[in-house]
């Protein structure tokens, strides 16, 4: 049995089980006095405790889920890090992790399902990101499923924030390696498309049945990660729309550039697919996202016919080799000097225009880095550089207009830095700011038309339909946000536009099933969605005819008519109630002391009355169903009473006044229990 198990932490959490271990941590059930409820308590090993790395990654769990508070991830109550034993109390999950159902259905999920996980997962996501907080560790195996199938992410181990101390840090490439992204198995810096690329891993699997990337040993699954393209998720299962394998896709984009901005751009996407499975979605990917290959030097033939980049014999027709021409020697000897002439000349003029040549008389500087600067600010700083400049303007997205972005040569750094001569030509690039472009005017063009636009303006749109009545004009712009004419930054994170489609109305009317009397809430959820209908749980009750999990009751009723999306509302069975009863038992003066004994399912419960006192005491016990209880006198005799713990059953029994040698005449109370 674990020490742990009995335990107070703080006089406060009493730890009740083992319900799972880790390399860093273990986790208990635990009971909160205090507050009478169930938690779970997350303690950090005691051999771990002396490692620095782990130590802060711990307290940096601790940090990263204090501050989050949303449905989908699972809530933190207290937390103590600095102690000799540091541990952190969180909400007690019931359920299994995505990963165990996973197994438990053995076959890719449904496009539903997954979208149903999938859209939970984003929302937490899209909450942690908007906090600066990064999880680095997404992975089914890290999402609680809970009965009422809403799901709860967790272990925030690995977790950093985007914007803290550690952001310049250097993070070895932690987390599960068939789900890290490339940069995390490369060691680069990560940020929140890290976290949209395990998603994507994730719902890969859950639609194909299989992971992307399977080999021998980690180390070749993160390579693969890196330089592997996986098999086209439709390959290995056509039933998934090509819309949402589009999406996965651009989520596992190599790149991180190529991957949705954020979880909330992925969500729209989403939302877009819900309403028309048959989207098209025209996502522009890299051409070079393959890893590089290199060609040798072989034959090449030109479009003429001729062979070059490997010598070759010329054969006459005849099989006869050509006569060599006389002049072709003195030719090209002469063409050679000619050439070696002029380079020279040429090199001599620019090294001794330029500043930079060995023929140039100048003493070499070191290279001060310009970028962050202006004009006024770098002649006011280096008032005696002899260094002319050429300036050119582009946009720039990270310094203000007028502020030197770029130069060319640019510096070194100060224990390496960059010599050149004193009067060299430096090139900068001056940042014009943000470039900021009117919207376009899309409106009655078809969506193949508004993303070209769109893209040649340096804007993200995302695709939304509007319902127009059936004659109207169906599968063309109908109006933006923002409007036409109003400013727009282009080329940045801020570039998302909505371009909004009409549709022709469709009848959404659908006839609500029957999911009264289901054995589970996933069952239900699965008779809903074929009806593009969405349950949630509104309560939970005891009921002594519904088993536990069952469905007791839904709103809207079933067979009535609901529209698409529409959510019903289901009442959960909580089981059986237990009950309590309560059994009185007294003594008089003449009881000669000794021990009286009721025993039920509840176990045990002795009273010891003193001798020669009068006295009387009063037993409780909580059950279900019916059960006899039995009351054992010092003596050894024993007395039965059955007991219904239902509703309608007796709430208290006596079993009478005892003395030393007699017991007092029977209550009727008592009479009518043991009628009973």
């Amino acid at each position: 049995m674990d020490k742990m198990i009995g335990k107070k932490l703080d006089e406060r959490y009493r730890l009740e089980e083992l319900i799972g271990t880790g390399g860093m941590a273990i986790v208990y059930k635990a009971t909160d006095i205090t507050e009478n409820r169930l938690v779970a308590v997350k303690i950090l090993r005691e051999e771990c405790r002396n490692n620095e790395e782990l130590v802060r990654r711990f307290k940096n769990e601790s940090k990263a889920i204090s501050v989050l508070d949303h449905p989908n991830i699972v809530k933190v109550y207290d937390v103590s890090v600095n102690g000799q034993q540091p541990y952190i109390v969180m909400e007690y999950i019931d359920g299994i992790t995505l990963k165990e159902y996973m197994e438990y259905r053995a076959q890719p999920l449904t496009y539903k399902e997954t979208l149903h996980f999938v859209t939970q997962v984003l929302q937490a996501l899209q909450h942690a990101h908007e906090k600066g907080i990064v999880h680095r560790d997404i992975k089914p195996q890290n999402i609680m499923l809970q009965a009422d199938s809403s799901i709860k992410m967790m272990d925030f181990g690995i977790a950093r924030f985007s914007r803290s101390e550690n952001q310049t840090m250097t993070d070895k490439a932690i987390g599960s390696v068939h789900y890290i992204s490339p940069e995390q198995a490369k060691g680069d810096v990560t940020d929140a498309k890290s976290d949209i690329y395990s998603l994507g891993v994730m719902m890969y699997e859950m639609l194909s049945g299989q992971l992307p990337f399977e080999s021998d040993s980690p180390v070749s699954v993160a390579i693969k990660q890196i330089a592997d393209i996986p098999t086209p998720l439709r390959e290995l299962n056509p039933a998934v729309p090509e819309a949402l394998a589009a999406i996965t896709a651009r989520a596992m984009a190599k790149e991180p550039h190529d991957r949705y901005a954020s979880a909330q751009a992925m969500l729209q996407d989403i939302d877009a697919f819900k309403r028309n499975p048959s989207v098209k979605f025209e996502y522009q990917y890299l051409t070079d996202a393959e890893p590089t290959r290199y060609v040798d030097k072989v034959v090449n033939k030109t479009a003429t016919g001729k062979q070059t980049g490997a010598k070759r014999s010329a054969v006459r027709k005849n099989g006869s080799a050509p006569k060599k021409k006389k002049l072709v020697l003195p030719v090209l000897a002469g063409m050679a000097a000619a050439f070696l002439i002029g380079a020279s000349i040429l090199v001599f003029l620019i090294f001794k225009y330029e500043g930079n040549g060995i023929f140039s008389q100048h003493p070499d500087v070191e290279l001060p880095n310009f970028v962050g600067l202006t004009m006024k600010e770098v002649k006011s700083k280096y008032p005696d550089l002899k260094f002319s400049f050429n300036t050119e303007e582009a946009y720039n997205t990270e310094y203000a207009a007028g502020v030197i972005c770029d130069q060319y040569p640019r510096a070194q750094t100060s224990a390496d830095p960059k010599m050149v001569k004193d009067n060299a030509r430096i090139t900068l690039t001056i940042s014009r700011g943000i470039e900021v472009v009117p919207m376009p005017k899309l409106e009655g063009m078809t969506r193949s038309e508004a993303q070209d636009t769109c893209k040649k303006l340096g804007l993200i749109p995302t695709f939304k339909f509007v319902t127009v009545a059936k004659g109207q004009p169906s599968g063309i712009v109908s109006s933006t946000e923002p409007a036409a004419g109003e400013q727009v930054e282009a080329n940045t994170d801020k570039s998302s536009v909505v371009v909004y489609i009409s549709q022709e109305e469709v009848d959404k009317t659908v006839k609500v099933p029957n999911v009264t009397g289901m054995l589970s809430v996933l069952d239900a959820q699965k008779a809903l969605s074929e009806k593009r209908l969405y349950v949630q749980v509104a309560r939970e009750e005891f009921s002594d005819t519904v088993p536990s999990g069952a469905i007791i009751s839904q709103d809207p009723a079933g067979d009535t008519f609901a529209q698409w999306n529409d959510i019903i509302n289901v009442v959960v069975s909580k089981g059986v109630e237990k009950r309590t009863r309560y059994f009185k038992i007294a003594v008089d003066k003449t009881n000669e002391g000794g021990t009286y004994t009721l025993i039920s399912e509840s176990g045990p419960q002795a009273w010891s009355p003193t001798a020669g006192e009068a006295s009387e005491y009063v037993w409780t016990v909580t059950s279900v169903g019916t059960a006899t209880v039995t009351l054992q006198k010092p003596d050894g005799e024993i007395q039965e009473i059955n007991v219904d713990f239902g509703p309608q059953g007796q709430e208290t029994f006596d079993f009478g006044v005892f003395g030393g040698n007699y017991k007092e005449p029977e209550s009727d109370s008592q009479s009518d229990a043991d009628a009973e």
